[in-house]
């Protein structure tokens, strides 16, 4: 893929087909299954240059770098902000005194994927660890030079899905386990500081949702109406 000359190219999302998908909890030893509904989703993270855009900052990166240093909150108020742009209703709401964020499903907005959405989607009909060889599709640690890459220079899943495993970690909506961590929300995918091991469709990581760092991002989905 070549940098967009106009960030707001990236806004692409894919159309992802009903199924079904297995998940599993590792540290309380559980599986399930979860039915999942048509979707849309990014075929690229979101990058800096389309915050920098949406948010009309000064100035922006070149090129076609992936956003990171965002929080979970600033990620789904930039939802919001980009789904304000587009003519389209927000999906989330933030209580001003408890900060509690609620999602409107009924919205047909930009949002965080759930995590059955993002693993589903992430995997494209494959049952790997991953949906090709790693350094065919990913950015990690063994081959990112300590750093992120634009999007899309790696090969794509098989439904057309950019940088789904490597190069930054994504925000999904979910709760991790409230019992247990509280407000702590899931990402997926693994970053460019990650090792190979980490880098895989079933990999769940958390932090709390004001948690930023270097190699963690977002990508958008929509429940078209």
């Amino acid at each position: 893929m070549q940098p967009h000359s106009d960030p707001l190219t990236l806004l692409d999302l894919a159309d992802i087909p009903a199924g079904t998908v297995a998940l599993r909890d590792d540290r309380r030893g559980t599986r399930w299954q979860t039915d999942i509904a048509p979707f849309q989703l990014g075929r690229y993270p979101v990058t800096a240059a389309l915050h920098h855009a949406v948010t009309e900052s000064a100035a922006g990166p070149a090129g076609a770098l992936p956003l990171t240093h965002i929080s979970w909150f600033e990620a789904v108020e930039l939802c919001n902000r980009i789904s304000a742009g587009a003519g389209l209703s927000p999906a989330y709401t933030r209580a001003p005194g408890s900060g509690e964020v609620t999602w409107d499903r009924a919205s047909d907005g930009y949002r965080l994927p759930t995590e059955a959405e993002w693993q589903y989607a992430c995997r494209a009909g494959t049952t790997g660890y991953r949906y090709g060889d790693i350094d065919a599709v990913a950015w990690y640690d063994g081959n990112s030079g300590g750093r992120a890459h634009d999007v899309g220079a790696k090969a794509p899943n098989p439904w057309g899905l950019y940088d789904m495993l490597g190069n930054v970690w994504e925000w999904c909506w979910d709760l991790y386990d409230e019992e247990a961590y509280g407000s702590y929300r899931i990402f997926r995918g693994g970053g460019w500081a990650e090792s190979e091991r980490g880098c895989g469709a079933t990999v769940r990581r958390r932090s709390h949702p004001t948690f930023a760092i270097e190699d963690l991002g977002l990508r958008l989905a929509r429940t078209p109406r």
